[in-house]
């Protein structure tokens, strides 16, 4: 990864939180919220998906037809969320075969 990707990666994001920043703010707390939840145990490629941009234009049409946030969600977010992710490999996943490795060889 060169410089150049660098800079365009941070000129991504930004325009990306930008976006965030434009929501009502009971869609910028829902979105935050799951944001740090799927960093926590979300997707390992999620950085290099389209999942998050794909939420913000979610809750972009909801905002443009007048739904409430939890309209769209449902009151589980974590449940919502965890259906965005339900076929990709996750951090905790990752983490969870690392713990079974590891006893594993230990058990040897």
């Amino acid at each position: 990864m060169g410089i150049h990707d660098i800079i365009e990666g941070k000129k991504e994001w930004r325009a990306h939180v930008a976006r965030v920043k434009a929501l009502p703010p009971d869609y910028q707390i829902v979105y935050n919220e799951m944001q740090k939840y799927l960093f926590k145990v979300g997707p390992v490629d999620l950085t290099e998906g389209n999942l998050l941009a794909g939420i913000v234009d979610f809750f972009e049409e909801g905002v443009a037809d007048g739904k409430g946030v939890l309209e769209l969600t449902g009151t589980d977010v974590a449940a919502f969320a965890d259906g965005l992710i339900k076929d990709s490999r996750t951090y905790a996943e990752v983490y969870q075969e690392e713990i079974n490795g590891k006893s594993g060889a230990a058990g040897k």
